[in-house]
C-alpha cells in the first residue's frame, strides 16, 4: 500500500483494502486480549504482596470482560469458510398459507433486521414484494459488516410458525412456512461469466421507497437467468441503469453459489433435492400454541421464550448455529 503505483488498479486496491480489513479484525481483538492479560498479570502481582480491595475489584471486572472476549476469539475459529469473512445478501420468501405466511414472512424480516441493527451491521433492503393483504411475499436486503455471511449461514432453510391465526374469526390453529436463502456477495475479483442471451430483463414502477422520482418511473428492473430459472429483482436504486447493476451483481452471487452447492452435494453424494417450503421440511419451528417453543433442528437449540427470538434475539441460537458448523 506504500508503493506509489498503488491506485493505479484500482479494483486490485480495493481487494488488498479489503483484506487489509480482515486480517486487522482478527488480529486486533487478539492483540488486546493479550494486553489485557498482561496488565493484569502485574495487578495480580501486587496484590500478592498487598491485599487491597479496589485492585481486587478492577481484577474481577477485568477477567469477566476478558473470559468473554476469549469466548469470542474461539467462536471466530468456527468461522473459517472460504466466504464466512464476506457481506451477504438474506432473502425471505412466504411458502405455503397465503395471508398467514405473508405475514410470518414479515415477521421474519423483522426479526433478522431488529438482531442486525443491534449487532451494528449495515443493512439495505433491495428489493420487496407486498402481500396481497399483509404482509410480504418476498424480501431481499444486503447485508454489510465483518463476517456477515459467516454469522448468518446457518439461517438458511425452511422456516414454520405455528399459533392461532390473527386472521381467523374462529381462532383456529395454522401453520404458516416462509424460506430464508443466505449467499455471500461474491468479491470482484472473482469471474463468473453470463452470456447476455440467457438474460430475461423486465422494467416496472418501483413499489418501494427509493428516489424522489421511485414511484413515477419504470427504475424497477427484474432479472431472469433462463438456464437456471433464476431470478433477480432490484428497485432500491435511483435509476434503471442502477437497478440492472445491481441485479446483475447480485445474479453473479447466486450463480457461484450455486455452483458451490453443486459441488458439495456431489462430494457429500447428495441426492435429496431443493426442500419444498410446506409440511415434511423444516430448518427451524417457532410454536406459539399450546405452548411456545422454538427449536432449531439441526443446532438442536431449545427455548421456550419465543418472544425474545421474534424480537431479534437470535445470539445464542446464531452462536449455537456456528458452533454445531
Amino acid at each position: 500500500m506504500n508503493n506509489p503505483n498503488f491506485w493505479n488498479d484500482k479494483d486490485n486496491s480495493e481487494v488488498l483494502i479489503k483484506e487489509l480489513s480482515n486480517l486487522k479484525n482478527i488480529i486486533t481483538p487478539i492483540e488486546e486480549c493479550q494486553k489485557e492479560i498482561k496488565d493484569n498479570i502485574d495487578i495480580v502481582n501486587l496484590l500478592l504482596q498487598e491485599e487491597d480491595n479496589d485492585l481486587y475489584n478492577i481484577v474481577l471486572e477485568s477477567y469477566q470482560k476478558i473470559e468473554s472476549n476469549v469466548e469470542h476469539l474461539k467462536l471466530m475459529t468456527y468461522l473459517n469458510g472460504q466466504h464466512d469473512k464476506e457481506n451477504c445478501l438474506l432473502e425471505i420468501h412466504a411458502g405455503a398459507g397465503g395471508t398467514e405466511s405473508c405475514d410470518w414472512a414479515n415477521m421474519l424480516y423483522r426479526m433478522y433486521t431488529r438482531y442486525l441493527h443491534k449487532e451494528g451491521y449495515e443493512v439495505t433492503e433491495l428489493d420487496s414484494q407486498p402481500g396481497e393483504e399483509v404482509g410480504i411475499k418476498s424480501v431481499l436486503i444486503s447485508i454489510k459488516g465483518p463476517y456477515a455471511y459467516g454469522y448468518l449461514k446457518h439461517e438458511k432453510g425452511v422456516h414454520r410458525l405455528v399459533r392461532i391465526s390473527p386472521f381467523d374469526a374462529n381462532k383456529r390453529r395454522h401453520t404458516s412456512f416462509a424460506s430464508v436463502e443466505v449467499i455471500p456477495e461474491i468479491s470482484q475479483n472473482i469471474d463468473i461469466e453470463i452470456n447476455d442471451k440467457d438474460l430475461r430483463i423486465d422494467v416496472y414502477r418501483s413499489s418501494g421507497a427509493g428516489g424522489q422520482s421511485v414511484n413515477t418511473t419504470d427504475s424497477a428492473v427484474r432479472v431472469t437467468h433462463i438456464p437456471t430459472g433464476i431470478v433477480v429483482t432490484c428497485q432500491n436504486e435511483r435509476s434503471q441503469i442502477q437497478n440492472k447493476e445491481k441485479a446483475i451483481e447480485i445474479l453473479k452471487s447466486k450463480l457461484y453459489n450455486l455452483e458451490i452447492e453443486k459441488q458439495n452435494q456431489e462430494l457429500n453424494k447428495l441426492t435429496e433435492g431443493q426442500k419444498s417450503i410446506s409440511f415434511g421440511s423444516g430448518k427451524r419451528s417457532y410454536v406459539m400454541c399450546p405452548y411456545t417453543l422454538v427449536k432449531d433442528n439441526e443446532s438442536g437449540y431449545e427455548t421456550s421464550d419465543v418472544n425474545k427470538i421474534l424480537d431479534g434475539g437470535l445470539d445464542e441460537l446464531i452462536i449455537k448455529g456456528i458452533r454445531r458448523g
